[in-house]
């Protein structure tokens, strides 16, 4: 089974090298896909210690006085922080089991590009890396700012990066693909 199989709502990636913009795209791509209806998540996988906490904050005390796993909780916003020291980083399978899937239409997933599961390249040829799409089978579609610059054979459709319309119509379009296919097609309006 591959891991995205294991959550019941559609995931979808974006792949690319650092500094290409998956944050900016992500960023400007939430609220069309809100207006829309659909209830959204996102996981992001960080290559680095990183602390959401803010220091002098009574659960960033706590947390670093010994807790292994503080909660924090408001009536608007509840948050868990895990001291997780490990060899690597946990699977984006082991991520996903901490969403409610009765609270989710669709899964942005941010990194975790060598976990099997459907994602879109993104790709700046100002940052000068090689493409993922040769080595990666699960990626459906690319989205560049050199759209024609796509190495040549490649089957995949191509979308410009600066072009967010294009993008979102996509996405929305792999996210009904992936409804179908389950069988899970959600109430929600698009």
């Amino acid at each position: 089974m591959s891991h995205y199989a294991s959550f019941p709502r559609p995931l979808l990636g974006f792949s690319a090298w650092s500094g290409t913009g998956k944050t900016t795209l992500l960023k400007a791509l939430l609220p069309r896909l809100k207006a829309r209806g659909l209830r959204i998540a996102c996981v992001k996988h960080a290559h680095h210690d990183f602390d959401v906490d803010q220091p002098g904050k009574d659960s960033h005390t706590l947390r670093h006085a010994g807790a292994g796993q503080m909660l924090i909780a408001s009536d608007r916003r509840w948050a868990l922080m895990v001291e997780a020291p490990r060899d690597e980083a946990p699977s984006l399978d082991e991520m996903l089991q901490h969403f409610n899937p009765s609270e989710v239409d669709l899964v942005l997933v941010e990194g975790f590009k060598a976990e099997p599961f459907p994602k879109l390249e993104l790709h700046r040829m100002s940052v000068d890396k090689p493409w993922r799409f040769p080595d990666d089978p699960q990626i459906l579609a690319i989205a560049t700012d050199s759209p024609n610059q796509v190495p040549e054979g490649n089957v995949l459709p191509v979308l410009d990066l600066n072009d967010l319309d294009a993008i979102e119509t996509w996405v929305l379009d792999e996210l009904r693909r992936q409804q179908a296919s389950s069988g899970d097609i959600a109430s929600q309006p698009l």
